[in-house]
């Protein structure tokens, strides 16, 4: 048969390309796409009426989108890459980068690679992390050696500057976990999950999936990945079905490695949890995602499944005095820990040098102070119930007024009844904040902070009445 009645199939080439629009408002963004044509072609059609002048598009990156092996990739490959390194994706096929970033990523995903350049952070753990660390992973390996198919649940008490998030994912690392889950009672707290994960070259490889941003299905799998969400998201349930969220289904079907329970002090010893779960989109839920109206959390309540529990707090006042954890489940770092560790640090290159010095004293409130902030839910002491106020502006007032002048006379060590030191093993009191002339000259500017609005103005206006003479020098401004 004749040859020419078959003529030969068009050769194609395909193409990874990007080009950058001249149009102001695409300023900064460059799109990514593919073509098995010319990529100018491609990129002319989509601009069907082109007026006379300056082109309205650049070409910055034309790259063969085949492998050595014969196969080849498609710009949705370029995406994930990219959106798995962090790369902002305003929309569609728009990224916020250069050209060399894009090919970077056609390197890698032509080498089945990961190539993350970007990554600018490199340091070590401070000696207490490095402590957390092996702690856990010492009781993570013997509680499963000794359970098998219970998972152990540790308890980092850690105050704020710790580096919990880093941490965390040196203690993934160190364990060979590949699936972590990141539960959260405060979601505002995502910026420094992703960050760390990101920037940091201990963590190259790992990709950060959360709701926006990188999805389950665009994730690679062949690369361990962290899961970050609120509580009340993953195990919220539909308002009209009842049944869990499509979109957190995959959640609830994958065995993870480490479910971490971040800000747990948030959560922690609230009721009706399971309320909640039925919660969307109305009042209940926003309040959840915030942190808000959790009342309870348990392992056991918990449809999702995992190999080991970490949760996370500055404040676990609560769920340590219930003894939900016991002491080797319970690793512990306080401001005093900080301090001490910075004077006594031997050498040079001290990791401590940086953070502020504390100066901590302690009170013990009379107990006709002590009985109104224990009228809360729990008979514990609370100072929202203490500070509790009404009103705006010049109609402000505290529901127990007398006592929080009670209480301002106290911090100037003008209360009567503090006058006399009762405090045991011979210990002296400390001085008071604002009777002191040593504390005087460093507490020029101070910052209070009330539980409402309401009590900041009820407070400036207990503060400017007559019987409050020593505060007048001190000029009173509500932010």
């Amino acid at each position: 048969m004749d040859k020419e009645f078959f003529p030969p199939r068009p050769a194609t080439r395909p193409t990874i390309y990007a080009y950058l629009d001249t149009n102001p408002q695409y300023e900064g963004l460059l799109k990514v796409g593919y073509t098995n044509k010319n990529a100018r072609e491609r990129v002319a059609g989509q601009y069907p009426t082109l007026k006379p002048g300056k082109s309205p598009y650049k070409i910055v990156v034309e790259e063969s989108a085949m492998r050595n092996d014969g196969t080849s990739f498609s710009d949705h490959a370029i995406h994930r890459h990219l959106r798995n390194n962090g790369i902002s994706n305003p929309k569609g096929e728009w990224f916020a980068c250069s050209a060399e970033v894009i090919k970077a990523a056609i390197i890698a995903v032509r080498n089945r690679e990961k190539n993350e350049t970007h990554r600018s952070l490199n340091f070590a753990m401070r000696p207490e992390q490095a402590a957390a660390v092996n702690k856990t992973a010492y009781y993570f390996s013997a509680f499963m050696a000794e359970n098998s198919g219970k998972p152990p649940h540790f308890l980092w008490n850690a105050k704020m500057r710790f580096g919990k998030t880093f941490a965390a994912y040196q203690l993934a690392n160190m364990m060979g976990w590949r699936k972590v889950l990141v539960l959260t009672f405060k979601p505002a707290v995502q910026n420094a999950w992703q960050e760390d994960l990101q920037n940091h070259i201990d963590f190259a490889g790992w990709q950060f999936i959360s709701l926006g941003g990188l999805s389950y299905e665009d994730a690679d799998k062949n690369y361990p990945f962290v899961c970050f969400g609120s509580f009340q998201d993953y195990l919220g349930k539909n308002k009209s079905t009842g049944g869990i969220k499509t979109r957190n289904e995959w959640v609830h079907a994958t065995h993870w490695d480490c479910v971490i329970l971040d800000e747990y002090h948030y959560g922690a010893w609230r009721e009706n949890a399971k309320d909640l779960f039925a919660a969307e989109e109305d009042k209940r839920e926003i309040e959840f995602g915030e942190g808000e109206g959790v009342k309870d959390f348990d392992e056991e309540i918990m449809p999702i499944t995992t190999s080991a529990y970490l949760y996370l707090s500055g404040t676990p006042f609560r769920a340590i005095a219930s003894g939900e954890f016991i002491e080797e489940q319970i690793f512990n770092w306080t401001y005093s820990d900080e301090q001490r560790a910075k004077q006594e640090w031997q050498g040079e290159n001290n990791p401590y040098a940086a953070l502020p010095r504390m100066v901590l004293m302690t009170y013990q409130l009379p107990d006709f102070i002590r009985e109104i902030a224990m009228q809360g839910e729990f008979d514990e002491f609370d100072l929202n119930i203490f500070f509790s106020a009404a009103g705006l502006a010049d109609k402000a007032k505290f529901k127990y007024q007398d006592e929080v002048q009670k209480w301002l006379d106290l911090i100037r060590g003008a209360l009567q009844a503090t006058t006399i030191d009762n405090l045991k093993l011979g210990a002296k009191k400390p001085p008071m904040p604002f009777s002191d002339t040593r504390l005087l000259a460093v507490l020029s500017h101070t910052f209070w902070f009330m539980p409402t609005v309401a009590a900041c103005h009820a407070m400036q206006n207990l503060l400017q009445q007559k019987q409050n003479r020593f505060y007048h020098d001190y000029k009173v401004q509500i932010s």
